[in-house]
């Protein structure tokens, strides 16, 4: 590393290891101390939110996993070296497959991998472990629009055009999400539009609105469903741009006409006369966007929610057009990369669907293996953590940066399912509280102590780069693989070790694939070059990227966008009278995710470090809760103790839980694991509860 001056480094220009904004750092050494400062990259432009100011400190984090841990016949873990570890895995691994077949051993991997991490993750399950048995932390996160945006759109990017766009936006209307806590950096974006934002709170976002529409949770379709009936019946429907660029808006229109503005009121809350308002200020601006986020997806229909917010942009013309657009705010750092690349449980590399015989044959070229030796699709996320230990699930897990313990529904079940397992290994850089029920523990490197590329919410590819190595006795992920896969027979060249190798090998699995990286190298990236993928590779002059979709044409072969045929249905879960409050989760400022590495920081904690729960004070009233003492929030699943927080902006019928804390006060021990049929979207944003004052037992 290059010295500047005595006891300081060069700064290195890397990314900010947590949302999918990703914004441009500069890390340095002074001392030995990591610094940080944000760059001149376009999203943040020289700003930072507060947990990417602290990112360093989780680096020295006094509970940094730095030996791998094997749990004693005791039953606590001890430390043991990286020969004893991996071979007792492999050992362990191969005794499950033999007696309950390949399919008895399963991965659970992460959005905030790497796209090299992602990728070798699903090729070293599919070829190593042969199971179909593999999926990842985004199912949680962006699978419903996901699913809308291939099926509207031909093609899933979350946002199909540059972030920097939003900043000549005149109106923007964003369903579902709060970017003032979750991406600050993104509100500088916004700060010129007229901005409509949908949200059961008045959240910091909502207070920076021009307009803000209320719903009961679970109601986002519904009222989708009433601002495309204003659209039409005011005269606002693009007909040439529908005429022209679109098919089946007879079909969608036949669902929305029996959705009058004052039907949709009755439903969803929402006042008719604002949602002629939120109308017109999109339709009557020259450059509009509509976003959506988790609000409008985490729901068991949240593939049709997202679906009906595409269908009014679509009437409105704006997606596919200069100035204007449609898109999602991707969470996860690389929320979007995480699920192009194979370790998402119905995915290739290329974002190929795993049913493809096309693209199964193109792939197992790459990986030299015949086609059908690759497994077939398994169980989505939620479906494979209910099914471990149980009767034909897996008997053993394999666990790459996640944390289900506190990010899954229903967490006591699946609590109860990785402690039936009769193999759990969590390789991780903290001991997060599925680390400490694992009976294997493998330290892994850091964002700041690693080579690779992540891909943001825009679909560009990004370098992630190394300030430093790792500590010693830690590994990055990609020699873990390497190590298991080699013990398990598989020839070492097929899992290489250096990003670089394993990117350009990426690269080849990609091209022709909807997400074609063919084209992008890292000589590129390192040279400045902004590259958005698809970016095949061509002969002749090397292909610029696509900063902007659907310009020209949509992504289905016919060139035109899909109207969907949806209507509204209630949550899996009504409000009854013995739990008569809708409970509806989220995130705040200072943490981030399940809070592994945001409640090692000693800054974020003072800001945010418990659990609460925001309640009107009517609604306190009712209820005999006050400001500052302990409640119990519990639904038909389990409780949860919170502190609790008044807030007269809140719907009365509603409390809100952030997700990123432990023990007894996760918020997922109460949420609802219906499914969206189509993402398998589990239901996090609304179920039923009552609330009570808690005592502690004596």
């Amino acid at each position: 590393m290059p010295e500047t001056t005595a006891g300081a480094t060069a700064p290195v220009a890397t990314h900010c290891p947590y949302c999918a904004l990703q914004c441009g750092t500069l890390l340095g050494r002074e001392h030995g101390a990591v610094t940080v400062r944000p760059s001149a990259f376009p999203v943040n432009s020289g700003r930072l939110c507060q947990k990417g100011w602290t990112a360093p400190s989780v680096l020295s984090a006094p509970d940094r996993l730095r030996a791998p841990l094997v749990r004693g016949g005791d039953g606590r873990p001890r430390p043991a070296g990286w020969d004893e570890a991996l071979d007792l895995v492999a050992e362990r691994l191969r005794a499950v497959r033999a007696e309950h077949g390949a399919d008895a051993v399963a991965v659970f991997g992460g959005g905030g991998l790497t796209n090299e991490k992602a990728y070798l993750l699903g090729k070293f399950a599919r070829l190593a472990l042969g199971t179909s048995q593999i999926d990842y932390n985004g199912r949680f996160c962006m699978s419903s629009a996901a699913a809308a945006a291939n099926a509207a759109f031909g093609v899933d990017r979350g946002l199909p055009f540059p972030v920097t766009d939003l900043g000549e936006a005149d109106a923007v209307l964003l369903a579902g999400a709060n970017p003032a806590e979750t991406m600050p950096p993104l509100m500088r974006l916004l700060d010129r539009a007229d901005l409509v934002v949908v949200d059961p709170r008045r959240t910091r976002t909502a207070e920076r609105a021009a307009l803000h529409l209320q719903p009961a949770p679970g109601t986002d379709l519904a009222l989708a469903l009433g601002l495309l009936h204003i659209a039409v019946a005011e005269g606002h429907l693009d007909k040439e741009y529908v005429a022209e660029r679109t098919t089946g808006f007879d079909a969608a229109w036949r669902r929305a006409a029996a959705w009058w503005p004052e039907r949709a009121e009755r439903v969803t809350g929402v006042p008719a006369a604002e949602q002629y308002e939120a109308v017109r200020r999109l339709a009557r601006a020259p450059r509009a966007y509509l976003l959506t986020g988790r609000g409008v997806e985490q729901h068991s229909k949240g593939t049709d929610t997202a679906a009906a917010f595409v269908n009014l942009a679509l009437a409105l013309g704006l997606p596919g057009r200069q100035g204007s657009g449609c898109g999602t705010l991707t969470g996860q750092g690389n929320g979007q990369g995480g699920r192009e690349h194979g370790q998402k449980t119905d995915q290739l590399p290329g974002y190929r669907s795993i049913t493809d015989p096309e693209a199964r044959a193109r792939v197992a070229k790459v990986w030299g293996v015949d086609p059908g030796s690759l497994p077939g699709p398994g169980r989505s996320a939620y479906e494979l953590l209910d099914a471990l230990g149980t009767a034909g699930g897996p008997r053993a897990l394999l666990v790459f940066g996640s944390n289900p313990v506190v990010s899954a529904p229903r967490a006591a079940r699946v609590t109860e399912r990785l402690a039936a397992l009769d193999l759990l290994v969590v390789a991780d850089f903290v001991p997060s509280e599925t680390a400490a029920m694992a009976d294997v523990v493998l330290p892994v490197a850091q964002w700041a102590e690693e080579e690779g590329t992540m891909t943001s919410l825009e679909g560009r590819v990004l370098r992630r780069r190394a300030l430093l190595p790792p500590p010693a006795g830690v590994r990055t992920d990609l020699e873990v693989l390497h190590g298991l896969a080699v013990r398990l027979g598989e020839p070492r060249h097929r899992y290489p070790t250096d990003p670089r190798v394993v990117f350009d090998e990426l690269r080849a699995a990609s091209a022709g694939g909807r997400a074609d990286y063919s084209g992008i190298t890292y000589d590129r990236l390192e040279s400045g070059e902004a590259l958005y993928w698809p970016c095949p590779r061509t002969p002749g002059a090397p292909h610029p990227g696509t900063p902007r979709l659907f310009l020209d044409r949509f992504a289905h072969p016919d060139g035109r966008a899909r109207f969907a045929e949806v209507d509204h249905r209630e949550p899996a879960e009504p409000v009854t009278a013995d739990r008569p409050l809708y409970a509806t989760t989220g995130r705040v400022l200072a943490q981030y995710q399940s809070g592994a590495q945001t409640r090692r920081v000693p800054e974020l904690n003072a800001a945010a470090g418990e659990a609460f729960v925001q309640v009107h004070p009517d609604t306190a009233e009712r209820f005999g809760l006050r400001e500052g003492e302990l409640a119990l929030v519990s639904s038909a699943r389990g409780g949860t103790v919170a502190r609790v927080r008044l807030d007269g902006t809140l719907r009365t019928d509603t409390v809100f839980l952030p997700f990123h804390f432990p023990g007894r006060g996760r918020a997922n021990l109460l949420t609802h694991p219906a499914l969206d049929p189509v993402s398998r979207m589990p239901e996090f944003k609304v179920c039923a509860v009552r609330v009570e004052p808690w005592t502690e037992p004596s």
